[in-house]
């Protein structure tokens, strides 16, 4: 039963993986750029929700609509402000090296704002655990949530995109940028919309991050970012559902990892088990190789 529980649980790590992944894949996938202050949101967005539950009195539900509009909000600005103006750079050294800039921003802004110290976060989470097999084997509220709400997501978004009329104007401008404002679509809305969408999911995820793992400081979105972007690239990063396998498999490989082999080395593997993968397909399990006329 123990290998089950770690599995389990290696699958709700994966998934909030899996949510944040969807949110680097997705700018990449449109905007073609690497959005390495993606984790810092998280951690902006689980710092509201702290706030407006213990601060302000407001209820969990309440508290994680207001950290969506937060992170929304300041995933537009951050596109507007930093990376807008370097869209045509003529080195993509420069959009990467904003991004980090504005990772220790946020960060920073954290540290002055709520200071080093950890804070407890409350479960917000309130949906009952299940007991299986005599009591032997028990699932949180926490893991089932997150795990429902990473597949409800991927749904969900996969429908917009394929579906809708701003999810086919992202498909237009991830295909063609040119071609696309050409035939009439508002590039830079479609780029905002991107980076609001993607912001909106990481508050999503540091709400299932903190209530599975109850502290936060201003560093707490620092490695589950990375880990993230590593599981957007081992997917195939561009692909939807690889930014959900990609995150589930390298949840699961974490957790089984620190069970069966050390806790010290689990990063460790995850990251070397990415440099195999790649090695053998460089596109990622579901990324295409694309082809260039020259």
């Amino acid at each position: 039963m123990s290998f089950i529980s770690h599995l389990i649980n290696g699958i709700s790590l994966g998934s909030v993986y899996a949510i944040i992944a969807l949110g680097y894949t997705m700018v990449y996938g449109i905007a073609k750029m690497l959005n390495f202050a993606h984790g810092d949101v998280i951690m902006i967005g689980a710092y509201v929700v702290f706030t407006s539950m213990t601060g302000m009195g407001l209820n969990p539900i309440l508290s994680i609509l207001l950290s969506m509009v937060v992170c929304t909000v300041l995933g537009v600005v951050i596109e507007r402000i930093a990376y807008k103006p370097l869209r045509n750079a003529a080195s993509p050294l420069a959009v990467l090296i904003t991004a980090i800039g504005i990772s220790y921003l946020l960060q920073n802004v954290a540290l002055l704002l709520f200071g080093a110290g950890a804070k407890t976060f409350t479960n917000v989470v309130t949906f009952p655990s299940i007991s299986l097999a005599g009591g032997k084997l028990t699932i949180t509220g926490v893991t089932i949530v997150t795990i429902l709400a990473c597949i409800v997501i991927m749904v969900g978004l996969s429908l917009f995109v394929g579906k809708t009329k701003p999810g086919r104007a992202m498909q237009a401008v991830s295909e063609d940028r040119g071609a696309a404002q050409l035939m009439g679509v508002n590039v830079n809305g479609t780029i905002a919309l991107t980076f609001a969408i993607g912001s909106a999911l990481a508050a999503i995820a540091g709400v299932l991050l903190c209530s599975a793992y109850p502290s936060l400081t201003p560093y707490t979105g620092a490695m589950p970012g990375i880990k993230a972007f590593v599981a957007a690239v081992f997917g195939g990063i561009g692909s939807i559902p690889g930014a959900m396998i990609g995150g589930i498999l390298l949840g699961i490989i974490e957790l089984l990892s620190k069970a069966y082999i050390s806790s010290q080395v689990a990063d460790a593997i995850v990251f070397a088990v990415l440099i195999v993968v790649l090695l053998i397909k460089p596109t990622g399990l579901f990324g295409k190789n694309i082809q260039e006329k020259v």
